[in-house]
């Protein structure tokens, strides 16, 4: 039920880094579970990262070690900084929130509208 706004997507050369933000407008607080999905043409959205309300941490096998998620209950978001992008990271990046109601019901949650990524060689 929390509308999400990701920001701070772009195009970047391999190598380069991107810091992507996710801002809520309302209080993550009680959020379960908030995490960074990315989807590319022809394939299904995978799991990037994602962070419990208890700070634990969840990534992809792809982008272990180059990218880290954190989140500000002040400020009520979600970021993700990719470093060493490769070009196979190219997607759009979704930001997802699920409440315990969410999980109990193993319901998707809210998503954001996305925000392209595109790495060049």
């Amino acid at each position: 039920q929390v509308p999400l706004v990701e920001s701070g997507g772009g195009l970047v050369q391999a190598g380069g880094s991107l810091r992507l933000s996710c801002a809520a407008s309302g209080s993550i607080f009680n959020t379960n579970v908030m995490g960074w999905y990315r989807q590319a043409p022809g394939l299904q959205r995978e799991l990037v990262a994602s962070i419990t309300s208890r700070g634990g941490t969840n990534y992809g096998d792809s982008v272990k070690g180059r990218f880290t998620i954190s989140r500000d209950i002040a400020r009520n978001t979600v970021d993700l900084q990719m470093n060493r992008l490769k070009p196979e990271d190219t997607a759009v990046y979704y930001c997802n929130a699920r409440s315990i109601l969410d999980t109990m019901r193993g319901l998707v949650g809210s998503w954001g509208q996305g925000t392209q990524v595109t790495v060049s060689s």
